[in-house]
C-alpha cells in the first residue's frame, strides 16, 4: 500500500495486489463471470466489516469487566463518551481503542478484496455494524470513532478537517453530540476537497454523515430542549490532590460509620 499525502489525491492512492483485480487478470474473466465476481466480492466487503463492527468494545467491556451493561447507563450509547461518564477513563480508552482498532483492519480487508472501492465499502459498513450490531439486538454505539478512522485511513487531509471541526465545537460548546454532528455535515465537503478524484469515497461521506446524524438525532433534541449533558473536561484529569481527596473522604465516611 503506497501512502500519499497530497492534498488533491487519497491516502489509499495504490493498492498494489487486490482479491477482485487479480482473479479479472489471471483468468480474463468477461461478461458473467465478472459480473458474478464483482458481485461476490462487493458482497464481502459488506458483511465482514459490518460483523467486525457489530463486535461492540463498549458492550464487551461493560459486560465482562463490570457485569453490567453501559446501555442502561447514561446517554444509553454504546461509545467511549458514555464509557468514560460511567466507568472512567480506562474503560474510555480501552473502548475507542477497541472502536479505531476494528475500523481500520476493516478498510484494509476492503482494500485487499477490492482496492479502493472495496476500502471506502467497508469502511461505511463497519460504522454500520457498530450502530447496529447484529450480536447486540442492533442497539450499539454512534459511530463517531468509527467512521473518523475511516477518514484517517482514506484521506488524512480530510481526517484533520473534521478533527479540527470537533475540538473547536466541543471546547467552545462543551456539547461531544454537536461537535460529532458538525464533524459529521462537514466531512464530505473535506473528502471532496482533498479527494476530488475518489467519487465512490465522497459519497460514502455523505451516507456515513447522514448516519451520524441520525443516531445523534436525541442528543439534537435534548440541546434543543437545554437538557443534554455538558462534556466534563475534569474527568480526564487525575491528579495526586484529587486522589487524596477522594482517599480523605472515603476514610472520613468509614470512621464516621465506625463510630456511629
Amino acid at each position: 500500500m503506497v501512502v500519499a499525502l497530497t492534498a488533491a489525491e487519497p491516502v489509499i492512492k495504490e493498492i498494489p495486489w487486490d482479491l477482485y483485480h487479480w482473479l479479472v487478470q489471471t483468468f480474463t474473466l468477461r461478461g458473467n463471470a465478472l459480473a458474478a465476481v464483482l458481485i461476490g466480492i462487493s458482497i464481502l466487503c459488506m458483511l465482514i466489516p459490518y460483523f467486525m463492527g457489530s463486535i461492540n468494545p463498549a458492550i464487551m467491556i461493560s459486560k465482562l469487566v463490570y457485569h453490567d451493561d453501559i446501555r442502561l447507563h447514561g446517554s444509553g450509547n454504546a461509545g467511549s463518551t458514555n464509557m468514560l461518564r460511567t466507568y472512567g477513563k480506562k474503560a474510555a480508552v480501552a473502548t475507542f481503542a477497541g472502536d479505531i482498532l476494528k475500523a481500520a483492519l476493516a478498510v484494509v480487508i476492503g482494500g485487499l478484496l477490492m482496492g479502493q472501492s472495496g476500502a471506502s465499502i467497508a469502511g461505511f459498513f463497519v460504522g454500520f455494524g457498530h450502530m447496529f450490531p447484529a450480536y447486540y439486538r442492533f442497539r450499539g454505539g454512534k459511530g463517531v470513532a468509527c467512521y473518523a478512522t475511516v477518514a484517517l485511513m482514506i484521506s488524512p487531509f480530510t481526517f484533520l478537517g473534521i478533527l479540527s471541526v470537533f475540538i473547536i465545537v466541543l471546547v467552545g460548546t462543551k456539547f461531544v453530540s454537536l461537535a460529532s454532528v458538525m464533524a459529521a455535515l462537514l466531512y464530505p465537503l473535506f473528502m471532496n476537497a482533498f479527494s476530488p478524484n475518489f467519487s465512490l469515497a465522497v459519497a460514502m461521506a455523505v451516507v456515513e454523515a447522514c448516519f451520524v446524524v441520525f443516531m445523534h438525532r436525541e442528543n439534537l433534541r435534548r440541546i434543543w430542549n437545554h437538557e443534554e449533558s455538558r462534556f466534563d473536561f475534569s474527568k480526564l484529569k487525575i491528579g495526586k490532590k484529587k486522589k487524596k481527596q477522594a482517599e480523605s473522604a472515603a476514610e472520613d465516611g468509614e470512621d464516621g460509620e465506625n463510630h456511629a
